[in-house]
This record gives C-alpha cells, sequence and structure tokens, in this order.
C-alpha cells in the first residue's frame, strides 16, 4: 500500500494515508454513541405504551443508560491506563454488543433498564477514549480534523439511526411496534459494535501509553509510519520528557495550573449538555409532534434534524483547525442561545404551529454541530498533560454525562410542569452563560503539540492570544 505523505515545513514526512485510516477506525466508536442517542429517540413512545410509563418513567427509559456511561466514563481512565487504550476499547466493544442484544430481550422494565445500563458502560468508555485515543496518534496541525472524525462518526450514527428507527416503525402496525418493533431498534445496534470490535485489531496501542509504560521502542516504530524518522525521533523524546515527573495521580489535578486545567474541561463538559442538545436529540419526535406534526412526519422531520447535524459537522472538522477552538465556540453556541430564545417566545406566544419552531430547532442543531458538539470533545482530549490524560479526561466526561442525565431525566416533567417556553428559556440562558464562560476561560489550543499544553496551563497562559 502506497503512503501518502505530506510535507511540513520543518521537513516532517506525514504518513497520511496511516493516520487516516487508524483515525477513522478509532473514531468509529462516536458510531455506537450516535446509534445509543438516537435509538431511543424512536423507542421511547413505544417503551412508554408497553410498560404504561409515567413522565418519570419515560425520563428514567431514556436516561438510564447514562447511569452506565457515568460509570464507564470514570473507570475508562485508569482501566486505559492501567492496560492499554486498544484493549479496553475492545472491552468496550463487547459490552456494547452484549447490552444492545439483551435490551431487545427483556419482558420487563426492569430488565430493559439493567441492559441499558450495561451499554452505557460501554458507551462511557468509547466516548472518553476513542477522542483521547485519536488525539494520541494525530499530529499536532491536523488534530482537531482527526479528533473530531469522533464526533462526525456520532451525528452519522444518529442520522442513520433515524433512518432505522423510521423504517422499523413502518414495517407493522402500531401494536406490532409496541410489542416487538421497538426490540428490533435495540437489537440492531450489535452490528456495529460488531464491526468497531473487529476493526480494533487492526490498529496500534497508542503511542504515548507505550512510553509511558516503558515501551519506547514499541511506540517509536509506530511513529516512525507516522512522521518519518527525524520527527519520529524526536517525538519520543519529547514524550519521555513530559513524563519524568511524577505519575499522574488525583493530587496532580488540584496543583496550580492543572486545576484550572480540570475547571475548564470540566466547564466545557457540562456546558455541552445543559445547553439543551440531548433533549432535543432524545425527544425530537415527541417535541415535533407538539408543534402539530403527527407521528409520521415527525419522525421525518427528526431524520432532517439527522442530517443538518451530519453536514455542520463536516462544516467544523474542516473549519476547526483553521479558524480555532475558540472561536467556533463563540460563534456556535451564541446562535444557539439565539434560537432557543425564540422558540421559548413561539411556545409562550401561542404561535409553535407549522414549521417555523423546525427551522429554530435546525438552525440550533447546525449551530451545535460547528461547535460544543466536536469542540467539546477535541479540547478534552489535548488540554490535559501525557501523564494525566486518561484520569483527567475520564473524570470531566463522568461530569458530561452526569450533566446528560440531568437534562435527559429532567426534560418531560419539566415540560409538563413549567411548559415549553420555560424549559427552551432555560437552556437559553444556560446558553449566554456558556458564551460568557468561554469568553473568559477557555484558551485557544489550536495548533499545539500535546506535550505544550502543560506550559500553557503553568505558565498562566489560560486566557485566548
Amino acid at each position: 500500500m502506497a503512503s501518502i505523505t505530506a510535507k511540513s515545513r520543518s521537513g516532517e514526512q506525514l504518513n497520511m494515508k496511516y493516520v487516516l485510516l487508524i483515525s477513522i477506525i478509532g473514531a468509529v466508536g462516536g458510531l455506537l454513541f450516535g446509534f445509543d442517542t438516537a435509538v431511543v429517540s424512536g423507542a421511547v413512545g413505544f417503551l412508554d405504551e408497553r410498560f404504561n410509563l409515567s413522565e418519570f418513567g419515560e425520563g428514567w427509559a431514556v436516561s438510564s443508560l447514562i447511569i452506565g456511561a457515568v460509570v464507564g466514563a470514570i473507570s475508562s481512565g485508569w482501566l486505559s491506563d492501567g492496560l492499554g487504550r486498544k484493549k479496553v476499547l475492545i472491552s468496550a466493544a463487547v459490552l456494547f454488543i452484549i447490552g444492545s442484544v439483551a435490551t431487545a430481550l427483556p419482558s420487563t422494565f426492569s430488565g430493559y433498564i439493567i441492559a441499558r445500563m450495561v451499554s452505557g458502560i460501554g458507551i462511557g468508555i468509547t466516548s472518553t477514549l476513542c477522542p483521547i485515543y485519536n488525539a494520541e496518534i494525530a499530529p499536532a496541525r491536523y488534530r482537531g480534523r482527526l479528533v473530531a472524525l469522533n464526533q462526525f462518526a456520532i451525528v452519522t450514527g444518529i442520522f442513520f439511526t433515524y433512518f432505522v428507527n423510521s423504517g422499523i416503525a413502518g414495517a407493522g402496525s402500531d401494536a406490532w411496534d409496541i410489542s416487538t418493533g421497538w426490540r428490533w431498534m435495540f437489537g440492531v445496534g450489535a452490528v456495529p459494535g460488531i464491526i468497531f470490535m473487529a476493526l480494533l485489531f487492526l490498529v496500534p496501542e497508542s503511542p504515548r501509553w507505550l512510553i509511558k509504560n516503558g515501551k519506547p521502542e514499541k511506540a517509536l516504530s509506530i511513529l516512525l509510519r507516522i512522521h518519518g524518522e527525524e520527527a519520529a525521533k524526536q517525538e519520543v523524546l519529547d514524550i519521555k520528557a513530559s513524563f519524568r515527573e511524577e505519575r499522574g495521580s488525583i493530587r496532580d489535578l488540584f496543583k496550580p495550573g492543572l486545576r484550572f486545567a480540570m475547571f475548564v474541561g470540566i466547564g466545557l463538559a457540562i456546558f455541552q449538555q445543559v445547553t439543551g442538545i440531548n433533549a432535543i436529540l432524545y425527544y425530537a419526535p415527541e417535541i415535533l409532534k407538539q408543534t402539530g406534526a403527527g407521528t409520521n412526519a415527525a419522525l421525518i422531520q427528526t431524520i432532517l434534524v439527522g442530517a443538518v447535524n451530519m453536514v455542520f459537522t463536516v462544516v467544523s472538522i474542516w473549519l476547526i483547525d483553521k479558524v480555532g477552538r475558540k472561536a467556533l465556540l463563540l460563534t456556535g453556541v451564541s446562535i444557539m442561545a439565539v434560537c432557543l430564545g425564540v422558540i421559548g417566545l413561539l411556545f409562550n406566544t401561542g404561535h409553535s404551529s407549522g414549521y417555523t419552531v423546525l427551522v429554530l430547532i435546525l438552525i440550533y442543531t447546525a449551530a451545535f454541530a460547528i461547535s460544543l458538539g466536536p469542540v467539546v470533545w477535541v479540547m478534552l482530549s489535548e488540554i490535559f498533560p501525557n501523564r494525566v490524560r486518561g484520569l483527567a479526561t475520564s473524570i470531566a466526561s463522568m461530569f458530561l454525562w452526569a450533566a446528560d442525565y440531568a437534562v435527559s431525566q429532567s426534560f418531560p416533567p419539566l415540560l409538563d410542569w413549567a411548559g415549553p417556553a420555560a424549559t427552551y428559556w432555560t437552556f437559553g440562558i444556560l446558553s449566554v452563560i456558556a458564551v460568557l464562560f468561554t469568553v473568559f476561560f477557555v484558551p485557544e489550543t489550536k495548533g499545539r503539540s500535546l506535550e505544550q499544553m502543560e506550559s500553557l496551563w503553568n505558565q498562566g497562559k489560560a486566557q485566548s492570544r
């Protein structure tokens, strides 16, 4: 297989074909994340009928996966630091396969919940480790795009799962959907799980993990294929230097510099969720029904939401290493805040019928897709130093999933109690706070190597340039 190389000004030879292949495989884990985000939106109405759920039960049917994801996220750091990124990702794929099959089989709501939690553990691990793995493989100047492939895989999974949901729902009567259709929706998830597990056997271990665990020769052989001889040897030296201090521990995260990095990472993780995206993605058909759309029309419009999400994620991948992370965050989240405010106003004034709310939801989704969607995962994978990256990212991911749980569990009762106007205004206010957080606390990390990140925080350069 011939190599495709890109030559930098310093003479570094990049084997982009090899890097891209590894990064695409690493990002396939995002398909699992996307599948589980979208599959429940098509199934929740049928689950409601099948198990006669209350508003709390409906929220629990959606958010139970997230309990498992919190467990997976918090355990992924120390597991992957000890066993390696690759082995833990393979284990996560196995858990996802088991969970997908088990979710299709239960006769009780409790059995469904347990199976969803098993899937969630796998999703929590992949959502944390896939971006880390790609960041640790990627050359600095392409890292944003290669890590953002994970988000593209997520939205691709969401988009195609909407089609799967719609196709399965239309394959039988309403009674069949309530008794059997939803089972097929969840069971299909075993297919991407098997594909991901098989592909992982084709990729190498993270070179940074290998060096951290005393295997620099294996790391060098991987980096030689990526960078060429001179740049690979220099990168091994740089990575070794980043590990000369004490091994990463919880105490490290409270030191000056890293303490602020954790603050930024956790803040971004929480804002990605509390600005409302998963409330819209999980409950899209139910939301669109409130605008007057019938069940079939709502499912079709939900596919349109998925298509916009996917297209604008591609736009973000194209822009993220050109304009930078911070500019995308400020632009996208500002647009999200405006859309949420107007949606709340339309519901408040009784003008929510027709296509106006749908158009605003599409604009909101596009804004999220160029900003908080990919940028947060990119920054979480790159802002922490080598020796604590797995641990720190797993903690930030735990907060992300905890915020996702809070939103998805509270959304149905909040919508019922406060009404749609107040609900969307709440998300809008939180979006405004996210803009201010970005302005004052989030640094620009474009173009920096992973080994340069620690100096960014230690030198106090937390403000953007």
